[in-house]
């Protein structure tokens, strides 16, 4: 055969759409919705932790489960429609932009137990006195942990020093001294806090959107962002398996998600209905980080335990 005919039709159907996966047809403007579904879809794990809740659940159950369940057995077989959802998570107005990580929250709170531990992780934020040493300790959980991106207007933001800042040992002093139950005065403080629970799959929030004191608004931060392919952090190794991205502005917005498949090992593009595999690769050869300017959250999965 001609080796120029080969090599032409091998190019068309590099460029066709095929795709192992279906999209989500919405009621409205919801890809902020459609984009942490897909992510929630293709976190194997919690898709089989809700269909083995679903097969045994009460009749009165008040999760989001059953409506879960059937759009994942639904997004199987073809496209499918996120109506039931959209009405379970009180989403009335259909058209009005709003934020992914609120929503991925809210599902993860409304899901059984097994399913959303997959994603809970816990905090010890720890408090103490510089004079006296007196040290108090409270731990909370987590489904994401918020990075803040400062002023970064400019400059490429690295994700590992946004990590380390976010766990970084803080003092506070002058007009911010915090008050001390022994002491019985305002007191220099150290905060502390460190991750006591680590979850399989750690959610990062990179916080792009912050208020403009000059403007008196809230603005968008649109710099690049350094994303790792693997992250190393409290004895555990965590390789990215899907990154949610943001792009436009904080009113006129749109969510799209990349994931990539437990099952194909390949890259996947999720934008609402259309479903397609990321070519060329995200990660090119050899290389350790993504850059882009539109990654909003980013979900690690946790490979390696270190002991």
């Amino acid at each position: 055969m001609n080796h120029d005919l080969v090599k032409m039709l091998s190019a068309k159907l590099d460029s066709l759409t095929f795709s192992d996966y279906y999209g989500l047809q919405s009621p409205g403007l919801t890809c902020y919705l459609n984009s942490v579904l897909q992510v929630l879809y293709m976190t194997q794990d919690f898709r089989e932790a809700v269909e083995r809740f679903e097969q045994c659940r009460s009749e009165d159950s008040t999760t989001i489960d059953q409506h879960l369940a059937r759009l994942f057995a639904d997004l199987q077989k073809s496209k499918a429609r996120t109506h039931d959802v959209t009405a379970k998570l009180g989403i009335t107005n259909v058209y009005e932009q709003r934020d992914a990580a609120e929503y991925f929250e809210k599902i993860l709170s409304l899901s059984n137990p097994e399913a959303s531990k997959i994603f809970r992780g816990e905090l010890n934020h720890k408090t103490t006195c510089l004079r006296c040493k007196q040290r108090s300790e409270s731990r909370t959980f987590f489904w994401i942990l918020p990075l803040a991106m400062g002023d970064s207007w400019c400059q490429t933001y690295s994700v590992e020093k946004g990590l380390k800042a976010f766990f970084k040992r803080e003092k506070v002093c002058r007009d911010n001294k915090i008050y001390c139950e022994l002491c019985n005065k305002k007191r220099d403080t150290e905060f502390a806090c460190e991750m006591t629970q680590s979850p399989e799959v750690l959610t990062l929030l990179l916080k792009r959107f912050r208020f403009d004191y000059k403007h008196e608004c809230y603005v968008k931060l649109h710099c690049d962002v350094d994303v790792p392919q693997t992250l190393h952090m409290e004895g555990c190794k965590y390789n990215l398996y899907a990154l949610v991205h943001h792009f436009g502005s904080l009113t006129g917005g749109h969510y799209t998600a990349q994931i990539k498949s437990y099952d194909t090992q390949e890259w996947y593009h999720f934008n609402d209905d259309i479903v397609k595999r990321v070519s060329p690769p995200l990660f090119s050869a050899g290389a350790k980080h993504l850059r882009s300017f539109t990654a909003y959250l980013l979900m690690y999965r946790k490979a390696i335990h270190f002991f």
